[in-house]
């Protein structure tokens, strides 16, 4: 027994011993050929050197802006003729001097030639030639789960020195929109514009900072070592090379439409809900309730479909869509995509609707002065029974879901467009019909907007699904079920669920992490009681400071917090001071499914604003104290928003640095917030 045992133990150690040794080998192997691979793309990998520039870049999301390194980066040899690829971000800052040394060679000015917007890419020229081009692993070939080592050039630039590396693996493909590989290598500033390289050498892409939700040269940077990084494939990039070299900036295509069900991404066909005046959507004659069923052939299924296969394709490619209309099938062929949508303004009937009304029409409960409304005679207490265009002998169309439906019917139509409206008179119950022309939105606040803003109705008992009693006034310390994420709430008092309640979210600054949840209550307790607001405070999930990757955890929380309640979605607010109030705009631009306004205070946007969409509209308020540092950047943030014909108040207070508001701006804030709902 003794000796069977030992027979066994010396087998067991013989095992374990071949295990270490196949182990060590494997390493050995994989060390080998890391070493092999970075070799062969070291002459490939260029160093970037920047002079010049703005000190600090925007993150293109929420957080505040992100102070550029001095440090080299990287860039990636494209052509033997000295053009040289790269990450926009590295350029974000607008350097006056660019200098390129590729190894073996001298150190050399490099001028930009194009740019490529959409997937975020610089094309660089200098003065070389016969330079050694990169091998490129075909996309097909590209697996999930294979070996990937992000490199980058930061030190030595010597003939025959390594570049850093970075290992992992690819961790997706066809990730942002079809555009980019996903991987798990450590991705930082030092190798944007660097290449993904594959275990044999050959490169898979050019690696860049990307988000999902956030657009610019520095969208996604604030992941940088996280474990989530992008790389435009290789084939791709030398696709669009031609046209880079013509020197024309490259733009993302689109269409001009915008979906029935713009938050729903994979559950339900993609059916269109308005077109956007002069874009492509428009002129080849796409509908309001097509359902587009395919692109280039290939199935769209639901929205996610659909973006993957719009994605990659710039300005100005031509795509066959299909779509069903009316139980048939109508397909256009060979359209040209569009660039930025064009911005418009917001079209504008110019009055307030009485909310909570469950007679057919719209009462007016407020007319703005010099409005087509009030043009029109229309007066405050007058019921809008149907509404339809002027011209053409088309019937009005009966308003029977109040004033969702009006507003609806508004924002689809262009501006100048001629309408018919069928009144019937506060005095006498007379019907009359009026004709009006639609106007740009104004900025212009109602002077004194009517108190009651609501149809009052017989108090219901208040319960919760859990057929608990309610809990009113203010609440700390809750939290979202899935995430753990922290909130405070208050429920106004008189809280009654046959009325619809706008929802303000606060959004703390730097370092506040919800400890200021008593003060904002205090502050606003009064106007939600009297103008039907709740009030919710989440906390930035490290306790600190706000950052873009906390947008769509965020959403949830907020649908949880409010979910139960009678919510008036065209109310739905959201604030913040500093920090608090750039992760506010950010949130308003990225969660437009849910936000309708954002009320700011010593706020920055980083980067730039996005298109004024006629289905999802978008209002701001932002003040800034003309003591504060950064009043310079704030001023550049509310012209970004006027350029595109957003509706924006600003407010500049005299001898205010980074303090809250003072007492006046907040009425103008409250009154504005009223007036939320207009048409």
């Amino acid at each position: 027994m003794v000796r069977l045992s030992r027979v066994f133990l010396l087998v067991v150690s013989l095992g374990s011993l071949a295990s270490v040794g196949l182990a060590q080998d494997v390493n050995e192997d994989n060390e080998k050929a890391m070493k092999a691979a970075m070799a062969k793309a070291s002459p490939w990998i260029a160093k970037i050197e920047t002079a010049g520039g703005a000190g600090a870049v925007g993150t293109g999301g929420g957080a505040a802006p992100i102070r550029k390194g001095v440090g080299p980066t990287t860039g990636l040899v494209i052509s033997p003729d000295g053009y040289i690829i790269s990450s926009a971000f590295n350029f974000a800052n607008k350097p006056t001097d660019i200098f390129v040394t590729v190894p073996g060679k001298p150190r050399l000015v490099a001028k930009i030639i194009a740019s490529d917007t959409s997937r975020m890419l610089t094309l660089l020229k200098v003065d070389l030639k016969d330079l050694s081009m990169p091998v490129s692993f075909p996309s097909q070939e590209i697996k999930v789960g294979m070996w990937s080592l992000a490199l980058g050039r930061a030190l030595d630039n010597e003939d025959g020195k390594t570049p850093s590396v970075s290992r992992g693996i690819v961790s997706a493909t066809e990730r942002i929109w079809g555009k980019c590989i996903q991987t798990d290598c450590k991705v930082s500033p030092i190798n944007y514009g660097g290449p993904l390289v594959a275990i044999d050498g050959r490169v898979m892409g050019v690696l860049v900072p990307a988000s999902p939700r956030g657009e610019g040269e520095a969208a996604g940077v604030e992941w940088y070592d996280g474990g989530i990084g992008f790389a435009v494939p290789l084939e791709d990039v030398l696709a669009i090379l031609p046209r880079l070299k013509e020197g024309k900036d490259l733009r993302r295509g689109m269409l001009g439409f915008n979906p029935k069900t713009p938050d729903e991404m994979y559950n339900v066909p993609v059916v269109v809900g308005t077109v956007a005046p002069q874009s492509v959507a428009e002129k080849i004659g796409m509908k309001p309730n097509d359902k587009i069923t395919s692109l280039n052939g290939k199935p769209v299924e639901n929205f996610k479909d659909l973006m993957t296969l719009l994605g990659p394709k710039y300005e100005g490619d031509k795509i066959t869509l299909t779509v069903e209309r009316a139980g048939k099938i109508e397909t256009f062929k060979d359209v040209a995509l569009g660039g930025t949508s064009a911005t418009l303004s917001q079209p504008f009937f110019g009055i307030l609707p009485m909310r909570d009304d469950p007679e057919p029409g719209v009462e007016v409960r407020y007319v703005y002065a010099k409005s087509p409304a009030a043009l029109a005679g229309i007066k405050e207490g007058d019921r809008i029974m149907k509404f339809g265009p002027a011209v053409g002998g088309q019937p009005l169309v009966p308003i029977t879901t109040g004033r969702t439906q009006l507003s609806q019917i508004v924002r689809s139509a262009p501006l100048d467009f001629d309408f018919k409206v069928e009144l019937k008179r506060k005095e006498g119950g007379k019907t009359e019909t009026v004709t009006l022309k639609l106007a740009a939105l104004s900025e212009e606040l109602p002077e004194k907007a009517p108190p009651k803003s609501s149809v009052e109705m017989a108090l219901g008992k208040v319960k919760k699904e859990n057929d608990k009693e309610l809990k009113v006034g203010f609440t700390d310390g809750l939290s979202n079920k899935t995430s753990g994420r922290k909130y405070w709430m208050y429920l106004p008092d008189n809280y009654d669920k046959n009325k619809s309640y706008g929802v303000m979210i606060w959004l703390h600054d730097v370092g506040k992490g919800g400890k200021d949840g008593k003060d904002m209550f205090k502050i606003w307790e009064r106007y939600c009681d009297s103008a039907n607001f709740i009030l919710i405070g989440p906390q930035a999930k490290n306790g600190i400071d706000w950052v873009a990757t906390e947008t769509e955890e965020l959403v949830q929380t907020l649908n949880q917090a409010i979910a139960g309640f009678t919510i008036d979605r065209s109310r739905v607010v959201v604030h913040g001071m500093g920090n608090g109030g750039s992760m506010s705009m950010y949130l308003a631009f990225n969660a437009r499914d849910l936000i309708r306004a954002a009320v700011v205070s010593g706020a920055v946007l980083n980067g730039n604003a996005k298109d004024n969409l006629p289905n999802q509209p978008l209002s701001l308020f932002v003040v800034a104290g003309d003591k504060d540092p950064l009043i310079k950047e704030i001023k550049e943030t509310n012209e970004k928003l006027k350029a595109k014909k957003f509706p924006v108040i600003y407010r500049e207070l005299k001898d205010f640095g980074k303090e809250y508001l003072d007492q006046t701006t907040l009425e103008e804030i409250c009154n504005w917030l009223d007036a939320l709902d207009r048409i």
